[in-house]
């Protein structure tokens, strides 16, 4: 099975702290050299486009890698919001994600090939140019670590993603696009879809919506084909996830465990 890719977008110059930090949902500001964290690039009405770990490399040089999505649209969208602000933003060639040794949680370095390693404490994710591996995705599905399939891009809100949960969202920094419909979440509530781990009879294709009766119960995210019986991240409607045994079109599902913010 080919491993799963990506493009990593870097972001340098004298004024790349400051623009990456007001575009993106995270404290950028705060995030030291030689570490990471994951962020979110949020639309005007909070929907996430893109989800993202943000790696500052040196002063000067934060790499982000997005977790799904077209890596170049996203920074030819940045680019739009460069003004006078001094920061190149380049695109890296495709990339492939692998499983990396064990490194401290939060550290970020890149190694004499080039491949930048992101550390989770237990293991490490690798991006890299060589063939890469998918044994990193039962880690993250286990952890609530979304990988977001193309179907599941500018249609959910934070909480959906948990984000708050993963430290994604900062709400004490300052604006930033689709800041005041993520703040008004985090404060009152009232968010009605959040994500699980679900175990299936068949597999759940990635981006799939999840339909009980017709109706839109959710979507699908990441899968872990490896797994004994498969075992999908999802997004569920909190009304469905009630049942924690569902029938999706035929398809019996459990509910493992939910992650909230």
């Amino acid at each position: 099975m080919p491993s799963t890719t990506t493009r990593t977008i870097t972001l340098a110059g004298r004024d790349a702290a400051a623009f990456a930090n007001g575009q993106l949902s995270s404290n950028v500001l705060g995030l030291p050299v030689g570490r990471w964290h994951f962020s979110g690039w949020l639309d005007p009405k909070g929907r996430v486009r893109a989800l993202l770990h943000v790696a500052r490399i040196g002063d000067e040089r934060f790499v982000l890698v997005p977790r799904g999505g077209d890596a170049t649209a996203l920074a030819a969208d940045l680019k739009r919001f460069v003004f006078r602000s001094k920061v190149t933003i380049d695109v890296s060639d495709t990339l492939h994600v692998g499983d990396g040794v064990a490194r401290a949680d939060g550290e970020a370095s890149e190694d004499a090939d080039g491949a930048l390693l992101l550390g989770e404490g237990d293991a490490s994710l690798r991006i890299a140019a060589n063939e890469g591996d998918d044994a990193w995705r039962a880690r993250h599905i286990a952890k609530g670590f979304a990988w977001l399939p193309d179907g599941a891009l500018d249609a959910l809100l934070p909480p959906a993603l948990s984000m708050e949960r993963i430290g994604a969202v900062a709400f004490d920094k300052g604006c930033f696009p689709g800041q005041e419909i993520a703040a008004r979440l985090h404060f009152l509530g009232g968010h009605k879809r959040h994500l699980h781990i679900v175990q299936s009879d068949r597999a759940l294709i990635e981006g799939t919506t999840l339909r009980i009766n017709g109706r839109d119960a959710g979507i699908a995210l990441t899968s872990d084909a490896s797994a004994s019986r498969p075992t999908t991240l999802v997004v569920l409607d909190d009304a469905t996830a009630a049942a924690q045994n569902l029938d999706i079109e035929g398809n019996r599902l459990h509910i493992v465990s939910t992650f909230t913010d």
